[in-house]
């Protein structure tokens, strides 16, 4: 990882991998919180539409409203390597591994986490 985000974050055990790359806990140094620090390779951003996308998804993610069920971008940092995105930590893991652990939802839970959906939609709907 480059220097500037080791002077600010200590970088922790892996949290998840993705198709660009790797999702880590880390912990600000100075205020110790923790966040999620997603590390895209650069060396696997092997086209224009590729690197698109990465700066898209900072773009967005920097105009979204704060709302508890949207994960807050906080920094961003890039190195010869990677681009580090450092993000609030959703603990909760993601839906569909809570599909699949479940086997299924009673018709209230169902309701209940499309009720969130529709209303995280409707909120990013203007950006």
């Amino acid at each position: 990882m480059g220097r500037e985000i080791e002077h600010r974050y200590e970088v922790g055990h892996e949290l998840g991998r993705g198709e660009f790359g790797i999702t880590y806990l880390c912990t600000k140094k100075e205020i110790v919180r923790t966040f999620a620090c997603k590390s895209i390779s650069k060396k696997k951003l092997r086209t224009t539409v590729d690197i698109e996308d990465v700066r898209r998804e900072v773009e967005i993610m920097k105009h979204l409203p704060e709302h508890q069920n949207i994960i807050t971008l906080k920094d961003t940092y890039e190195d010869d390597n990677a681009v580090h995105l450092i993000m609030e930590l959703c603990k909760g893991g993601e839906l569909f591994d809570s599909i699949i652990t479940r086997g299924h939802y009673t018709e209230r839970a169902a309701a209940a986490v499309t009720k969130t959906i529709v209303e995280v939609v409707q909120i990013t709907s203007s950006y």
